[in-house]
């Protein structure tokens, strides 16, 4: 039987004597803050922070034919991947929805899934279902820890503890097996906060190490550890979708404007069918970013209107730290989607105003 007893990452006693709010999520205990999510977003932005993102989820695939199952079960095409190249991806269900998003490396010998912590039982499960070929796909996580380090003077913060000029070098949505400190670790120029940064893939047994040797390196750029409320607000000021919120298996890649990584010329993959469909009957609703009056801001779960017409519903929302303006993502009918359409939000029982606006709504990010 599988156990449900919820997990602690390598860094909880860290973040115990810290002082953070931790909660159960994704089967973990988390944080999800310290000081303040507002403080700990503007850290990111102006100087730099570090995450615990050990509840993500790791799946290793080796094998002959490890490409052609990659390339089944994603929409994207691998195959125009170089070693230690990085894509973002959506696995799809056959009817068009979406199972998962997910980071794609392609390594030397291997392909390495990551995948949304809440979904990680899950997405392994689809995967060891649609499995052909001469694969070996593991489950990696447990032995995974993951911290993220975000924001404009992450190089810098991160180049003292590599043993070569590796930061520099690496470019965005790259990686390179290295070490941190002497420790393995594969190091990417990845992150979900829309500012340069890298995420660092190391054994538990070096993450408190790295972890110390991260905060330490990073204390004249007034260093933070940041919590998932403050990862929330930031990737939201970015439009990077959110799994459960802005997409799920009731959604398709098109309609979430994810149509950038559904490569239709590409040999079949699951999928393929319904969303060439969709794709030419046209799309009956999209995902919109909108900014509210105000300082008030919407939530999930919001009814969208236009005059007396219900139009859609608010998928994420929060208030900006960056703008200081309630911003949100939300499904709306497609007549309604045009940039400057205005829109009314029904927040504690009032009409609040609002306007649909271009995305990222934050676009000063210091991610190359």
């Amino acid at each position: 039987m599988e156990s449900t007893a919820i997990k602690k990452t390598a860094l909880f006693n860290i973040h115990e004597n810290l002082g953070a709010k931790i909660v159960p999520f994704a089967g973990y205990f988390m944080p999800v803050y310290y000081t303040s999510i507002i403080d700990e977003h503007r850290r990111v932005r102006s100087t730099v922070g570090l995450f615990d993102v050990s509840h993500m989820g790791e799946f290793e695939i080796k094998g002959h034919d490890a490409l052609a199952f990659v390339q089944r079960v994603t929409t994207n095409d691998a195959a125009d991947l170089k070693v230690n190249q990085v894509q973002y991806s959506v696995m799809c269900y056959p009817d068009g929805g979406i199972v998962d998003d997910l980071l794609v490396y392609r390594l030397e010998d291997h392909y390495l899934f990551v995948v949304n912590a809440a979904n990680l039982d899950k997405d392994f499960s689809w995967l060891q279902d649609n499995l052909r070929g001469a694969v070996q796909l593991e489950n990696k996580s447990d032995a995974t820890t993951l911290l993220a380090l975000q924001g404009p003077q992450a190089e810098t913060v991160l180049s003292p503890l590599v043993e070569v000029d590796l930061c520099r070098k690496l470019g965005y949505y790259y990686c390179q097996p290295g070490s941190v400190i002497g420790h393995p670790a594969l190091i990417s120029r990845t992150g979900y906060t829309g500012e340069d940064g890298f995420e660092i893939y190391c054994a538990p047994r070096a993450g408190v190490a790295l972890w110390e040797a991260l905060m330490e390196s990073g204390r004249r750029y007034d260093i933070q550890p940041i919590g998932l409320g403050a990862r929330d607000t930031l990737r939201l000021e970015m439009k990077y979708a959110l799994y459960g919120n802005d997409i799920d298996q009731t959604t398709n890649p098109l309609e979430a404007g994810l149509g950038w990584v559904v490569k239709f010329d590409k040999d079949d993959f699951i999928g393929k069918e319904a969303l060439l469909k969709v794709q030419k009957e046209k799309l009956k609703r999209r995902l919109v970013g909108f900014e509210t009056d105000g300082k008030i801001f919407p939530r999930k779960g919001m009814n969208i209107h236009k005059e007396e017409s219900e139009i859609g519903t608010v998928t994420s929302g929060t208030f900006s730290p960056s703008l200081e303006k309630g911003i949100g993502l939300g499904y709306v009918s497609t007549p309604h989607t045009k940039v400057g359409t205005e829109i009314g939000l029904d927040i504690r029982g009032k009409r609040v105003g609002a306007r649909v606006v271009k995305t990222p709504f934050y676009k000063s990010g210091s991610h190359k």
